[in-house]
């Protein structure tokens, strides 16, 4: 089974995507959210309580603010940051 790969700013994934690909990460929109983008601030999505609904659609239309890179195989995903993470697909 091969390892897919997707460079998130070249094809922006919609918020249906993002949301699946969240499911295969096993995490949650903040789990992912890079706060260090500059959208991060300028879109206020450090405040508490904003829905994962908002957060994916803040990171659709602003790719920047997804943890990169992700690796994915089969139904699993993870964020393979160090690198060495994506060994986890291989069990």
């Amino acid at each position: 089974m091969a390892f897919e790969t997707v460079d998130l700013v070249k094809q922006p994934l919609d918020a249906a995507a993002l949301k699946a690909l969240l499911v295969r990460l096993g995490l949650g929109p903040r789990d992912v959210l890079r706060s260090k983008d500059p959208a991060y601030a300028e879109l206020g999505l450090g405040a508490p309580g904003l829905s994962d609904a908002r957060l994916i659609a803040a990171m659709a239309a602003h790719p920047g603010l997804i943890q990169r890179p992700i690796v994915a195989r089969g139904k699993k995903a993870v964020v393979a940051r160090p690198v060495e993470k994506a060994a986890e697909l291989l069990d």
